[in-house]
């Protein structure tokens, strides 16, 4: 109830934003992991989408949330090092990608965001952790 009084939104349209822009997230990912096959970008390319992905399904969550009650459950002392984990892999996986070009890193960065997201995924769902 405090969600519906804190947006505008109406709750049939925030469950469509999540869907969408869930999808967007889901089909970002897919498309990263046919762009790692082109010559010379290909591991740019497939971490920049890649990374777009997680973002666009954490973000999706949002519609459902809202932003504030999410960004203080993100942070919340139950899953600050999940949060941080994820974020992290988020970041060092560009920063991998376009500053250091370590083909390597980049591969690394996105397993292990793989793996920060989905410990990040389950600290939302009870007694999971």
């Amino acid at each position: 109830s405090q969600v519906i009084d804190a947006t505008s939104l109406g709750w049939g349209t925030r469950v469509k934003g999540f869907i969408a822009c869930f999808a967007i997230g889901c089909l970002f990912s897919l498309l990263g992991s046919c762009l790692l096959w082109v010559p010379k970008k290909g591991l740019v390319l497939f971490a920049v989408f890649y990374t777009l992905g997680n973002i666009a399904s954490i973000g999706s969550t949002l519609f459902l949330m809202g932003p504030m009650k999410q960004l203080k459950r993100m942070f919340e002392p139950t899953r600050l090092i999940a949060t941080i984990v994820m974020l992290l892999c988020l970041i060092l996986t560009l920063c991998s990608a376009f500053w250091w070009s370590k083909r390597g890193l980049v591969l690394l960065f996105c397993i292990l965001q793989f793996f920060a997201l989905a410990w990040y995924s389950i600290s939302f769902i009870p007694f999971a952790r």
